[in-house]
């Protein structure tokens, strides 16, 4: 083994060298370039506020705090909003992947009743739009309206996740399904025990778009929701980046009120951009630290030894 890494390292002539060191320095400059917007939103929100206002703050941070972070935990209701994006987005991921892989699996069935109308039908959907005023008006017929249910049952059907789920199923060797079903295996339990295992890297795929997608959206919120308690925490914060400009609400908003010499010490440390900044970083962090639990998923072979002989 130790001979042939030898040979190898030995066949290695000067144009290899050159190609490598430039390779390998291509994609460490393009990492920086990734990561530095993360890096110049992080030491902008720790550094002082009106050196960020000002533009002054690129590469070092400069008279670091963290109240901009402690402002943040101020805002009334901010736990409550937490627990409300947790749950939405859990349940919601779990729904539309469930759905999605479902559907999608079911629409490579030959024997499934009307398969090929109701795919189309849902293809449709991604063409057309009723529009706001008649989806919110669905929204009010069904009850769903300052319920926590308008988060999750209007994105359970996703078109788009439904095709990738069904062109993955159509890859897999019918073998495995045909090899099920003569041992007695139900459309259920083949869908439990051989799809579902084997379309992990689509349906980590789709989980992570679902994830997002309910991490960050605050439209819904902000068009059936009037009740304080079920404000999702990109709305509550969105309302907190609206009254930047306006430092005093934001004060009464974040503490609840105070006395003058508390608010007037907090309006003289706070800026709009610092604010902006701060609310980014807290929006961004939870997706950050999902991706790399589905990435693995991305280059695995799963279908690798699946099928045998």
């Amino acid at each position: 083994m130790k001979q042939m890494v030898k040979a190898k390292r030995m066949k290695l002539n000067s144009s290899d060298v050159i190609f490598n060191i430039l390779n390998y320095g291509f994609f460490m400059i393009f990492t920086l370039i990734c990561i530095y917007p993360f890096y110049y939103l992080l030491i902008n929100t720790i550094s002082s506020n009106q050196l960020s206002a000002n533009g002054v703050i690129n590469l070092i941070p400069k008279e670091i705090h963290i109240q901009n972070y402690i402002n943040v935990i101020k805002i009334r209701g901010l736990g409550t909003a937490l627990m409300i994006s947790i749950a939405r987005t859990l349940l919601g991921t779990t729904f539309t992947v469930l759905a999605s892989s479902f559907l999608g699996f079911m629409f490579t069935q030959q024997k499934m009743w009307g398969r090929k109308f109701w795919y189309r039908f849902i293809v449709v959907t991604m063409y057309f739009n009723a529009g706001l005023i008649p989806m919110f008006l669905t929204m009010k017929n069904l009850h769903l309206t300052n319920t926590f249910w308008v988060y999750i049952i209007p994105a359970v059907v996703q078109p788009f996740n439904i095709i990738l789920v069904k062109t993955y199923v159509e890859s897999i060797p019918s073998s495995l399904q045909e090899a099920a079903e003569i041992d007695g295996a139900g459309i259920i339990t083949v869908f439990l025990r051989i799809i579902l295992p084997t379309c992990k890297p689509i349906l980590a795929t789709i989980a992570i778009f679902s994830a997002v997608n309910q991490w960050n959206n605050f439209y819904d919120t902000l068009i059936y929701i009037t009740d304080q308690k079920l404000y999702s925490l990109q709305y509550l914060l969105y309302c907190y980046i609206n009254q930047a400009n306006s430092l005093k609400a934001l004060i009464n908003n974040a503490t609840g009120g105070g006395g003058a010499a508390d608010m007037m010490a907090l309006a003289t440390q706070q800026t709009p951009t610092s604010i902006r900044m701060t609310v980014t970083v807290i929006v961004v962090i939870p997706i950050l630290c999902i991706y790399p639990i589905f990435q693995r998923y991305f280059v695995k072979g799963i279908m690798i030894g699946s099928v045998k002989g």
